[in-house]
């Protein structure tokens, strides 16, 4: 059946002529909504489904008027901050269009696949020249799987390669369902202990192996990411126990991810506490004799 191209979703933004999200030039289409809720997270903006309202207080004149305009009474003043209530806020925009400061932004916005595919036709010719295309990342695009593979079936039907970066973290059907119209999939493995892995993101690793060992087994070009967190599976004992969970589903390859700071500002924008706050950034260069680990083990591990 060819795209229904009026299904909606929820997207918090587009990033074009990107080359570190899949072969080539991509363009990226941020989607809202994920299951896991990772400590370390550098979208935290992504993990609600819903449209949310973000504050930023060196913009802000202190005006208050905001609280004024809100009609659902979603903002609010707490010790000196603008605060935003975002289970009664519906995301109307009416704060973030009277703030004569513009310190509030919205992030969400329904789209339908047509109108992500119209910005996303824009550089077909550098898809074409590049071997790039579209990459689904978030959030994640498997809290909107309906959307996801109306988006991906129109890249097709346009010629245009799909990659997706996933977490893998929802039931087997519907990640098939949704990988199959996949070309390149970019995939998390964040622990190899599930015990660990919910007390850091919110849920077991188990679902997520498994999906990753059925997309390995279906022929998926599948490429497992590490992020390397601080605090969590950073030594070099957790670099064998991943050997071992990329042996087991039948990958030999995989990308380090240092653990950076980037999102922190995000949260304060959310009014949400940020967990690794004063946790350094990681780097290559320090990650050698982690990433040896893997080497030795017939791994191609690389950042």
């Amino acid at each position: 059946m060819p795209a229904d191209r009026s299904t909606t979703g929820v997207v918090f933004n587009i990033q074009k002529f990107s080359v570190n999200d899949g072969p080539g030039i991509r363009t990226v289409v941020f989607m809202k909504g994920c299951p896991l809720h990772c400590a370390w997270c550098a979208n935290p903006e992504s993990q609600s489904r819903n449209v949310q309202v973000l504050w930023d207080e060196k913009q802000c004149l202190h005006c208050q008027h905001c609280i004024q305009a809100c009609p659902r009474q979603a903002v609010f003043l707490k010790e000196g901050k603008i605060r935003i209530h975002h289970n009664l806020c519906d995301g109307c925009g009416i704060c973030v269009r009277e703030c004569p400061g513009h310190a509030l932004s919205s992030e969400g916005e329904q789209k339908s696949a047509a109108d992500v595919m119209k910005t996303v036709m824009q550089d077909l010719p550098f898809y074409e020249e590049s071997n790039g295309g579209i990459t689904l990342s978030g959030g994640e695009m498997l809290a909107q799987p309906a959307f996801a593979i109306e988006l991906l079936k129109a890249a097709h039907e346009e010629g245009i390669n799909t990659c997706c970066e996933t977490t893998g973290a929802c039931d087997q059907k519907t990640f098939l369902d949704v990988i199959k119209h996949v070309d390149y999939v970019l995939m998390d493995l964040k622990h190899y202990d599930s015990k660990k892995h919910k007390e850091y993101t919110g849920i077991p690793n188990e679902t997520v192996l498994a999906n990753m060992k059925a997309a390995i087994a279906m022929g998926k070009d599948v490429l497992p990411r590490i992020p390397v967190i601080p605090g969590f599976n950073a030594e070099i004992n957790d670099a064998r126990g991943l050997v071992q969970a990329l042996q087991d589903v039948g990958a030999t390859r995989c990308q380090l991810l240092p653990f950076h700071q980037f999102g922190e500002n995000k949260y304060a924008m959310l009014g949400e506490a940020y967990a690794y706050a004063d946790v350094k950034a990681l780097h290559a260069e320090g990650l050698q004799a982690y990433q040896k680990v893997f080497l030795d083990a017939g791994i191609d591990a690389f950042f």
